[in-house]
């Protein structure tokens, strides 16, 4: 094989978020193995109340996290049956798929999903280089296209992160009211230093800061790993297409931000959020995007805990150096304690 045949399979795995422990075509995909969970049926009053649509990514990096999520989700829901899944993963390579939806079944013999395929073409070329390499995946980049992958009659949807777990009923979070004019709500923190997103490039520019003039209120920051959207009013309003013009600016005119696909969400939403209680997003359990050191809890109740940030729980926990509130996560580990096994190819 030509040395940079070999090394471009060997990097492969490493570049992209959905690569699985492969590196060659012709061997066999392997996944950890996951025990199955307890069936969880829904409570008294289930059947006058909606289907709650919630979207996650899924790859191999984070899948234990994903499957952590689902856990913590129905384990604290009062209509579990009534919670339909949407999987955003990785289109490319297609033969990954059908491990990554056995993996769920495993996990979830029952569970009401959908596995839907992300081209990451969407943003070749519209990507930029972040403080951390893992924001700069394609797969990072899927919830600006969930109006586009999920079906059109879906009008509503909560997106959450890989990297959490819910310990509150998620039908609470679902019935937000978006009032007439809202696209997403989320958690906001205004305390932040919400200039400190962007680079000097952006607020010396002559138009650019201007996006925030007509906002209903001041811009505040808001983490995008938790958010319900409207989704009619997203496909009607364009706003795929308005955050891919600042990721073109970003790309192609001038360096006006750092981090991932977090800033272009801030230029399109920021000061026009509906805001949503904080106990829904205690995030940055991760810790910062360079160091990911242990970090506390935010002061107030707690529905969602957030390990946003480098440090992720399974990977410390593994290792034997986790944080505190790491304990908090592995009540949801549904890994099955024993060397991986590959699945057959086929």
């Amino acid at each position: 094989m030509p040395p940079l045949r070999l090394l471009s399979l060997l990097l492969f795995p490493l570049l992209l978020s959905t690569s699985l422990s492969t590196s060659h075509p012709s061997q066999p995909i392997s996944l950890p193995n996951f025990r199955e969970a307890p069936a969880f049926r829904n409570g008294h009053g289930c059947s006058s109340s909606p289907i709650i649509h919630i979207a996650m990514t899924l790859d191999s990096t984070y899948l234990r996290g994903s499957l952590a999520g689902v856990l913590s989700v129905l384990r604290h829901a009062s209509c579990p049956e009534l919670i339909h899944f949407h999987f955003i993963s990785s289109a490319s390579p297609s033969r990954r798929l059908p491990f990554l939806r056995r993996a769920v079944l495993s996990a979830f013999p029952s569970l009401p999903f959908s596995i839907h395929p992300f081209d990451s073409a969407l943003v070749r070329g519209k990507i930029s280089s972040s403080v951390r390499r893992a924001l700069d995946q394609p797969l990072n980049y899927a919830r600006i296209y969930l109006a586009d992958l999920l079906p059109a009659a879906i009008s509503r949807v909560i997106y959450f992160d890989s990297d959490l777990v819910v310990v509150d009923d998620v039908a609470r979070l679902w019935s937000i009211d978006l009032e007439p004019n809202h696209v997403i709500a989320a958690p906001e923190y205004c305390h932040a230093n919400f200039t400190s997103y962007f680079t000097s490039a952006f607020w010396s520019h002559p138009t650019f800061p201007t996006v925030f003039s007509h906002r209903s209120r001041p811009p505040c920051y808001f983490n995008t790993g938790v958010m319900v959207i409207d989704l009619e009013r997203w496909r009607s309003g364009d706003y795929t297409r308005r955050l891919e013009r600042w990721m073109e600016i970003q790309k192609k005119e001038a360096r006006i931000y750092e981090l991932g696909s977090l800033p272009p969400f801030l230029l399109v939403f920021a000061g026009e959020v509906k805001g949503v209680e904080h106990r829904w997003n205690q995030h940055g359990l991760g810790g910062d995007n360079v160091e990911g050191l242990c970090r506390d809890l935010h002061p107030g109740p707690v529905s969602l805990l957030h390990w946003s940030g480098k440090g992720k729980p399974w990977l410390r926990l593994d290792q034997g150096r986790s944080c505190p509130l790491d304990s908090l996560w592995k009540p949801y580990d549904l890994l099955r304690r024993k060397e991986r096994e590959p699945f057959a190819d086929e």
